[in-house]
């Protein structure tokens, strides 16, 4: 007894405890809202029943089932058919058990299925509708099932307002379903409310109708604002998931990694998303060919991956795969259907290059560069012509001083190992290389062995001597000197050097170029001096460096040559320059005209300038004033009772080291709205030398000379009544007027020229003048100036400068200057023109 008193106990304390959980149990399971679906009097197999809110009644859930085997229940609450079902009375009812195991809770939801025929007869008693208490004119949810079997017409629900305790009410409906497309798909009992579909619905077409129904008494009176109903379509699951492609084409590397993605497989399901009809699942029915299994897809996003290493493109090339979807999350009622992937095993880098040996031997003469000098094979098992057999060669070590190349041969795939820098023999006669070899794709072996597996062979390179000729060391030399320097001034002395005897004995030098010929070399020593003066501003290189290239030649006629860099040093050997001649300044448009220089030495001697009137006449100093603008530019400005003509103005321009020039500048001061209407002086004149001005002169007064001789000549044959037949050959023309005739107008060449109002302006001379018979006969000259020249023979004759506005009067030395000087420089530049 006292043995059997403990384990009594034990099992007392463990009935009690069973005692408490199923009382716990039994207080947890409670009923949730009754579900009444309304369903044919026959149903086959896996067909929707309807669809229960499980959340609302339990939503941690995590065991669901049904007392009756003849129903399914899924996670999102659809109830199926797992048999064909019959109604063989009116009703039949069934629970859902709902349990939370974590929880010890345990929730059921009663189901009561009803034949649809007997809920017409019991809305059509007038006992339901007296017993209502609640109004019931309010949206009121209502869903029908997609390809509904029927019988039709479907009832749907009844609609119904308590004002019909006070008025007789008809009912009736409107919107999409009923007079808008499709039409008549809806119909109402005007009497009872009781709202029908009279056939089966496509959800994909659709999903939902919005009705509005109305309540109103026989003389039209509305008892009742419009009520919004909303007839959802529920969906069945009537559509195949279909691939998006029928052959998917993939490509993999062979050698790829376990988990190594190959492509994605997609399908679509136009069924209700986001509900079992449209929960995919992916699967590979068949593997071509079968074995090993290579390839594995994700079930839920239809990626495929490898899962073997086995993928060999030499073995197997291409493999083919039978891929299913299946909707209802992959279970075996839903509906599926089948694509094939075909995959194609590409070629990758699992086979490294080989040496045909380990070692090789070349020689080469020092100072060669630029030459081939062996030639490497190697073998490589992958597939030809492609970047996983073309090699890659590389010298590892040897070629640290950069001498040699190695480049592989596109056609051959052999190493071509090249000398790209000369080598010396005195300083190394021997060099060894070590080569290395890989492909230009990456290598897909064995991670650890890319570098121990990385082929290598050894190349010994034996230099060879050879004579050489001098060097140019270094082979660009600096040298600084003043310009205008005195000729014969010492530079320096340029030396070469024997690479042999590292000296410059029998070494002879000479100047290979030289630009000017500024520069002598003494061929034995090397020395340079100067053969000219140097000028900076006529060297005209960068930075005024002037480059010689020396010649250096051994006894065997080897040579090399060298640069001498020579920097001219700058000195203030150049004034500033004025860069106009001619200015016109439109009175009184313009006030004013800037004045520019230039000096060609370096910025040191050159700006600021210094601008001033150099000497000008007094009513110069009275009419125009200077003014600096800023370090290389004056402006200079008019008063306002200077008159419209030309200025010669005077102008002093100098730089900062006092280095200064003078230059007169013509200046019109002209009634103008814009300079190109006065042209009293071209723009731009070509300026005569002092000695083509004198040739000038020379010339004219030998013209004089001649004319006057044929002049005398003339009018002493018109006292002869007579007229030479060779004088039309002359450059004479008569003319019986007093003065020049309109017809005869002067170019701008300074040619007459026989026109009529041609406003051309020129210059002509009218040379020798007899008035006989009461006429005046000149002879005129074809050339001359702007103004007429005149030479009178007879007594009390004499010799005059005739305007052409006509008057006659005497010029001082200065007139005939002031005459003169302009048309020399017409005629220089009709000279330079032609």
């Amino acid at each position: 007894m006292a043995a059997n008193g403990p384990r009594s106990s034990l099992r007392g304390a463990l009935c009690r405890q069973l005692l408490l959980t199923l009382v716990v149990f039994s207080f947890a399971c409670e009923a949730c809202k009754k579900v009444i679906f309304h369903i044919p009097s026959k149903l086959e197999a896996d067909k929707v029943v309807g669809r229960v809110n499980l959340k609302e009644c339990l939503g941690s859930a995590d065991r669901i089932q049904s007392s009756d085997p003849d129903f399914r229940v899924l996670e999102d609450g659809s109830v199926y058919t797992a048999h064909a079902v019959v109604l063989s009375d009116e009703k039949r009812s069934f629970t859902i058990w709902l349990s939370d195991s974590k929880k010890q809770t345990q929730k059921e939801i009663p189901v009561l299925l009803e034949h649809q025929k007997k809920v017409l007869r019991k809305r059509h008693t007038k006992e339901t509708v007296l017993r209502r208490s609640k109004r019931r004119w309010a949206p009121i949810p209502c869903s029908m099932l997609e390809n509904s079997l029927g019988p039709f017409p479907l009832l749907l629900q009844q609609v119904q307002s308590d004002a019909e305790q006070n008025y007789t009410l008809f009912y009736s409906i409107s919107g999409r379903g009923v007079d808008q497309e499709p039409l008549n798909l809806f119909f109402i009992e005007r009497k009872t409310g009781e709202l029908y579909c009279r056939k089966p619905v496509d959800r994909e077409e659709y999903d939902v109708f919005d009705l509005i129904a109305h309540a109103s008494t026989a003389d039209g009176y509305s008892a009742e604002l419009p009520l919004p109903l909303s007839i959802r379509v529920e969906d069945d699951n009537d559509n195949r998931p279909i691939f998006t492609e029928e052959i998917y084409n993939f490509e993999v590397p062979e050698s790829s990694k376990i988990g190594t993605t190959v492509g994605v497989v997609c399908a679509t399901d136009r069924d209700e998303p986001d509900t079992m009809h449209t929960r995919l699942r992916y699967s590979i029915l068949e593997q071509t060919p079968g074995s090993p299994g290579i390839f594995s897809v994700h079930a839920g996003t239809g990626v495929i991956v490898t899962v073997s290493r086995f993928l060999d493109r030499e073995v197997v090339g291409k493999y083919s795969l039978k891929m299913k979807v299946q909707d209802m999350d992959g279970q075996t009622f839903g509906l599926m259907s089948t694509a094939t992937c075909i995959i194609t095993v590409k070629d990758s880098n699992d086979n490294l290059p080989t040496f045909s040996k380990n070692a090789y031997e070349t020689s080469v003469e020092e100072n060669l560069f630029n030459v081939e000098i062996l030639r490497i094979p190697v073998e490589d098992k992958d597939l030809i012509n492609t970047t996983s057999w073309r090699a890659n060669f590389t010298i590892l070590n040897g070629n640290e001083n950069g001498h040699f190349s190695i480049s592989t041969d596109k056609e051959t795939n052999e190493g071509v190992l090249y000398v790209v820098k000369p080598l010396n023999y005195e300083e190394n006669r021997q060099v060894v290389l070590e080569i290395g070899v890989g492909n230009e794709a990456p290598f897909t072996g064995d991670v650890t062995g890319i570098i121990t597996n990385m082929n290598r062979a050894f190349v010994t390179v034996h230099v060879k001597n050879q004579d050489e000729g001098p060097e140019c060391i270094p082979a660009v030399q600096y040298v600084q000197i003043k310009e205008n320097s005195p000729v014969g001034s010492k530079i320096k002395v340029y030396k070469a050097y024997d690479p042999e005897t590292r000296s410059s004995s029998g070494l002879r030098y000479k100047l290979l170029y030289d630009p000017k010929g500024w520069i002598t070399i003494n061929e034995f020593s090397g020395s340079l001096e100067t053969s000219k003066i140097l000028d900076r501003e006529a060297a005209t290189p960068r930075n005024a460096l002037y480059n010689v290239t020396v010649l250096a030649i051994d006894q065997d006629g080897r040579s090399c040559t060298g640069t001498l860099v020579v920097k001219i040093k700058d000195e203030n050997d150049n004034p500033p320059e004025i860069s106009q001649s001619y200015l016109v300044i439109c009175k009184p448009k313009m006030e004013y005209v800037d004045i520019t220089a230039v000096d060609p030495d370096e910025p040191i001697h050159g700006a600021p300038f210094d601008f001033s009137l150099a000497n000008a006449s007094p009513e110069i100093t009275r009419l125009w004033t200077l003014v600096k603008f800023n370090d290389t530019a004056a402006r200079l400005s008019y008063r306002k009772n200077a008159k419209s003509q030309d200025y010669f103005i005077p102008i002093t321009v100098k730089d900062r080291g006092n280095q200064s020039t003078t230059k007169t500048l013509t200046v019109n001061l002209c009634d103008c709205t814009h300079p190109d209407q006065c042209h009293t002086f071209p723009p731009h004149r070509a300026i005569l030398g002092k000695w083509a001005i004198l040739a000038i002169l020379l010339g004219i007064a030998l013209l004089f000379f001649i004319l006057l001789t044929v002049v005398c000549g003339f009018v002493s044959a018109r006292n002869k009544k007579s007229f030479p037949e060779d004088l039309a050959q002359q450059n004479l023309i008569i003319s019986n007027t007093e003065a020049p005739g309109d017809d005869k107008v002067c170019s701008a060449s300074g040619f007459t020229t026989d026109t009529v109002n041609n406003s051309s302006q020129g210059f002509c001379g009218t040379m020798g003048s007899e008035v006989k018979n009461g006429r005046q006969e000149t002879i005129e000259m074809v050339k001359g100036g702007n103004q007429t020249l005149e030479l009178c023979q007879g007594a009390g004759h004499r010799h005059t400068l005739d305007s052409r506005r006509g008057g006659t009067m005497e010029r001082d030395h200065s007139e005939w200057y002031s005459f003169t000087q302009p048309r020399l420089g017409e005629e220089s530049i009709r000279g330079h023109t032609g």
